[in-house]
């Protein structure tokens, strides 16, 4: 059996679409005869501290639905305070610098990037020991933290950053981009690189869902993920006007901006804003069963970035209101999977809420259906993965 190992930040029990996407990948090569080990960092994410059952252990190994998952000591932080975040960030890739150094690993190792010091530290340390580096690149840094105004352009921190990232491009032997935006970029660094397209699609037959459109309600749009500077829920709550609309919109997740986000509900309960909360994969999935929109949005329009949102709530039969602009859009308008506002324009947003407003929930029953025909014929994530095997990727 060949053996491959996922070095990644994040790994279920933690919640968002990166620690699902590495989960899929892992789950979907042990499907395909691999053994499959996973390196992370004790369970912390979303909130910045430790789940209760890694607290006071320094490393953690257990068996995850057939997954070897080796958790390795981090000092967890979400702070907004600069110096801690970045104390957050070495105390694992400290961690992980000892273990792959002195630690035997297979010859095959998926590296995911970002974090951006993570996957320079991980790729030092294994282009050193000759292993075959496959890295999974799901967003450009720097690039996309210039482009939130996270990092400021041509300071240190920015020149460094750009160090590392052209380092792990030249040291992969193969990189798998989430985006074509990402592909064309690293080939603009690095033209002979070998990169394929691997889309962060969700797994079809884990979840089933029956969608059902109550007709006596209001249209019920939803927002279903983390909370954080990207996704810009926070402004999206103070600029989006349901006034006079047969919409509501419900928010579930959890985040930097939760404290936030239910101070400016609780004082403006006439804009029909809802907070859920952060809620189990399972149950969510149960709650969302009688709603009707799935929006998606990003703070600002981030070269490379194709939220996973899309595919999932795609195949799960939600049409998509997408307001993140770039490869995103694209994906949205060609496979006919709901609307488009500008990224950053309230005013067209809040114009497209007023055309959906109108639709009957008959229409919106006839576009669930076709949405989620559509997405489950495209949105393959099986067929993705044997593409992959049969290039000898993995």
């Amino acid at each position: 059996m060949k053996e491959i190992v996922i070095i990644s930040n994040y790994y279920p029990p933690e919640k968002g679409a990166a620690a699902n996407r590495i989960e899929q990948l892992a789950l979907k090569l042990r499907q395909n005869n691999y053994k499959v080990s996973v390196l992370c960092p004790l369970g912390n994410y979303p909130k910045g501290e430790l789940f209760p059952e890694y607290k006071g252990k320094f490393s953690v190994t257990e068996n995850r639905d057939g997954i070897t998952v080796k958790r390795l000591w981090i000092y967890p932080s979400v702070s907004k305070n600069l110096l801690i975040r970045l104390i957050s960030v070495l105390s694992f890739s400290m961690s992980l610098f000892f273990y792959l150094l002195f630690k035997k690993t297979p010859h095959k190792v998926v590296v995911q990037s970002p974090p951006l010091l993570l996957s320079f530290i991980s790729v030092f340390i294994l282009s050193l020991k000759k292993k075959k580096i496959i890295l999974n690149v799901s967003d450009l840094w720097p690039l996309a933290a210039i482009e939130l105004n996270a990092l400021k352009k041509d300071s240190f921190s920015h020149k460094f950053s750009l160090f590392m990232e052209r380092y792990i491009y030249k040291k992969a032997a193969i990189v798998l981009g989430q985006s074509n935006e990402i592909i064309t970029h690293i080939h603009s660094l690095f033209p002979e690189k070998k990169c394929y397209l691997y889309r962060n699609f969700p797994d079809h037959k884990v979840v089933k869902m029956e969608l059902e459109t109550t007709k006596k309600q209001p249209i019920k749009l939803f927002y279903a993920g983390l909370l954080g500077i990207a996704q810009g829920v926070l402004e999206l709550c103070r600029k989006i006007d349901l006034e006079g609309l047969n919409i509501e919109l419900h928010l579930f997740g959890d985040g930097t901006e939760k404290s936030q986000l239910e101070a400016l509900i609780s004082s403006s309960a006439e804009q029909k804003i809802f907070f859920h909360g952060m809620m189990e994969r399972r149950d969510l999935h149960e709650k969302l069963k009688t709603f009707d929109i799935a929006i998606v949005p990003l703070k600002v329009r981030i070269y490379g970035s194709v939220p996973s949102k899309i595919f999932e709530y795609g195949s799960l039969g939600f049409p998509i209101l997408y307001f993140g602009g770039g490869e995103g859009e694209t994906i949205v308008e060609e496979n006919d999977l709901g609307w488009v506002a500008k990224v950053g324009d309230f005013s067209d947003l809040n114009s497209k809420l007023k055309t959906i407003s109108e639709y009957s929930k008959l229409d919106l029953e006839k576009l669930k259906k076709s949405v989620g025909e559509t997405s489950n014929s495209i949105f393959d994530l099986d067929k993705q993965i044997k593409n992959l095997l049969n290039e000898g990727i993995f």
